[in-house]
């Protein structure tokens, strides 16, 4: 979950002048990254050789 202090510094690194598009898309990469974070503390992720053989699975 986000909070106001990230959300807040990320307006601050908007240019002076931008879109609801960019600060939408801000937010929803900030909001990634935020999920990304949590599901590696919680040992959600794959080992290199697991990507792979998932990657090699597309195939």
């Amino acid at each position: 979950m986000l909070t106001k202090q990230i959300v807040k510094e990320m307006v601050d690194h908007l240019p002076d002048t931008f879109t609801v598009d960019d600060v939408v898309g801000e937010l929803i990469l900030l909001d990634k990254i935020d999920r990304a974070k949590k599901q590696f503390e919680q040992g959600e992720y794959l080992s290199e050789e697991e990507f792979d053989r998932e990657i090699d699975s597309w195939e």
